[in-house]
């Protein structure tokens, strides 16, 4: 089965034709629907530009971002990390956006989908629940996922509690039990199937005589 990995970007601003870049990268991984924090990947960028207005989002500020390193100089890192994996991102078409300007910067041929499959998890929440609202935070709410560290945006702070959400969007109805909530909230249901090729079972017939017996009591009782 292909890795899951839950990825999330913060950025300098909302349009890439303002010029606007990458400034943090925050991915967690699942397997077997258990959240592996063990292997996150998680790097700030300079982006060669202003963080303006986006630190009241972030709370990234300019001098913070000063001495890390260019989206180039951890570029190859980051990629051998999502490499062959499935993306799970909000709003996919924005971070991919960014991400895959980023590579056109620094002259790379190939986009991000070009080596992952990608799952938005904007648009499950859309066809689940029409009309509803689908951000992070209402999610959060609807899910019933602690998300009170989440006073502003981070990217590895959304990314663990985008994957503790997606669990709970693809779980059935393991939300229904609550007994572990912090560790086992995100659980699938097991369901055990039958295996087809099991030994059949035998079936013995009354013979003439049992048939009768039986027959007797019934007729007297």
């Amino acid at each position: 089965m292909s890795r899951l990995i839950i990825l999330d970007t913060e950025t300098t601003g909302i349009e890439l034709s303002d010029g606007h870049r990458i400034i943090e990268i925050g991915c967690t991984e699942i397997i077997d629907r258990k959240i592996i924090e063990s292997n996150e990947y998680h790097q700030y960028i300079q982006p060669n530009r202003l963080v303006g207005d986006s630190e009241r989002i972030h709370g990234i500020k300019d001098r913070f971002l000063k001495d890390k390193p260019k989206f180039e100089e951890i570029a190859e890192e980051f990629l051998e990390y999502i490499e062959d994996a499935t993306l799970i991102i909000h709003n996919a078409p924005f971070d991919l956006g960014f991400l895959n300007n980023e590579l056109i910067l620094m002259g790379a041929e190939k986009t991000i989908e070009d080596s992952c499959t990608i799952i938005d998890s904007l648009e499950i929440s859309k066809q689940q629940r029409p009309g509803s609202q689908h951000s992070l935070d209402a999610l959060c709410r609807r899910f019933e996922i602690d998300a009170s560290a989440r006073i502003i945006h981070g990217a590895l702070l959304d990314a663990r509690i985008l994957a503790q959400v997606y669990l709970a969007m693809t779980g059935g109805q393991s939300s229904l039990f609550n007994e572990n909530q912090n560790n086992e909230q995100n659980d699938r249901v097991t369901i055990s199937r039958i295996d087809s090729n099991r030994a059949k079972i035998k079936i013995i017939s009354a013979n003439e005589e049992e048939l009768k017996a039986h027959n007797a009591y019934f007729k007297h009782s």
